[in-house]
C-alpha cells in the first residue's frame, strides 16, 4: 500500500468549491485508487464553521451531538459525546487550524462522500475510485490521537473473516476486519495533525481493499454500526447520565428554552428519545 499525500497549503475558512480544489490539486488518479479528504477541508467548503465569539461552545456541542455528558472538570473539560452512531469528544467540533472558528462535521458525510466519488470517476474517466472522509480522535486509555472514517464510498469498508479458519484450524466467529477505519488511521498519519497542510491524501495498491463501482448500500451502512445495547461496551454506555438537547421555543426577549431529555441512565440510540422512562426538562439559556 502507498500513501502520497496532497499539499494545499493554508487555505481560507471560507465556503468554496471542494471539487474545484480537488480538480485543481489532483492531476491524476488510477483505477482502484482511494482518495483520502479531512472531515475538516470538507466542512470548510460546505461552510460548516462557526466564529468562536459568536456562539458559546458547549451549547454548540450540545447542539451538535446525538446525545452528551456534561462537562467533567477532572477531565480537561472535555464533553463526551455520540454523534452518528460514535462516541467521539466535543461531537467531532475542532479548533486547530480554525482561524478563529469552530469547525463542525459535515452535514451529511455520506452523501458528501458519494458525490467525491461519483466527480472523480467523471472527472478522470475511472470505474473505481474510493473516498474517504476522515477524522481524528482519542481512545480510552490511550494517549494520543488516531485516524477514523467519518464516511466512505467505492470499497467495501468491512472484510469479514466469518466462518474462516484460523491458523490452527478454529473457526473465526466474529472477527471482521474494518478496512475504511485502517485506511483512515493510515491516511490520516501520513497527512499529519499540525501544519503539515496536506489535507488530502491518495492511497494506491492496497490489495485488501474489495473495490465498488458504486455507493454503500443502506444494509452496508448499517452493517458498521453497533446499537448500544448490543456493544461490547454497553455497561459503561447505561452507566453515565446521557443527556440530549433540543430546541423547542424561544420566547418574547429571543432567550431560547432548551428541552433537556434525560433518563435513568439509558443506553443511547436513535431510538432512545422515545422512550417512556424519559422525562423532558425545559430550561432557559
Amino acid at each position: 500500500m502507498n500513501i502520497r499525500v496532497v499539499r494545499t497549503g493554508r487555505l481560507p475558512i471560507a465556503r468554496q468549491s471542494l471539487t474545484a480544489l480537488l480538480e485543481r490539486q489532483l492531476t491524476s488518479l488510477c483505477e482502484g485508487d482511494i482518495v483520502a479528504v479531512t472531515s475538516k477541508l470538507v466542512s470548510i467548503c460546505e461552510g460548516r464553521f462557526v466564529p468562536r465569539e459568536a456562539v458559546r461552545k458547549q451549547e454548540l456541542i450540545g447542539q451538535e451531538s446525538d446525545w452528551f455528558l456534561p462537562p467533567d472538570p477532572t477531565a480537561h473539560g472535555v464533553m463526551l459525546t455520540i454523534k452518528g452512531s460514535r462516541l467521539i469528544p466535543m461531537a467531532g467540533i475542532d479548533e486547530s487550524n480554525a482561524d478563529g472558528h469552530y469547525i463542525l462535521w459535515p452535514r451529511d458525510a455520506q452523501q458528501s462522500a458519494n458525490a467525491l466519488r461519483a466527480f472523480l470517476c467523471e472527472r478522470f474517466s475511472l470505474r473505481q475510485v474510493g473516498v474517504l472522509i476522515t477524522d481524528s480522535t482519542t481512545a480510552p486509555l490511550r494517549s494520543g490521537v488516531t485516524g477514523i472514517a467519518v464516511a466512505h464510498s467505492g470499497f467495501s469498508a468491512l472484510n469479514s473473516y466469518i466462518g474462516a479458519p484460523d491458523l490452527f484450524g478454529r473457526t473465526l466467529r466474529m472477527t471482521r476486519a474494518n478496512v475504511a477505519e485502517g485506511l483512515a488511521a493510515a491516511a490520516v498519519l501520513a497527512m499529519g495533525e499540525g501544519s503539515e497542510g496536506t489535507p488530502i491524501a491518495v492511497i494506491s495498491e492496497a490489495a485488501f481493499v474489495v473495490l465498488q463501482d458504486r455507493d454503500p448500500t443502506e444494509g452496508e451502512l448499517a452493517d458498521l454500526r453497533i446499537t448500544p445495547e448490543s456493544d461490547l461496551y454497553a455497561a459503561m454506555l447505561r452507566a453515565v447520565p446521557w443527556q440530549t438537547k433540543r430546541e423547542v421555543a424561544c420566547n418574547a426577549h429571543a432567550d431560547c428554552c432548551i428541552m433537556e431529555v434525560t433518563a435513568g441512565n439509558p443506553a443511547p440510540g436513535p431510538a432512545a428519545p422515545h422512550d417512556r422512562s424519559m422525562r423532558p426538562v425545559v430550561r432557559q439559556i
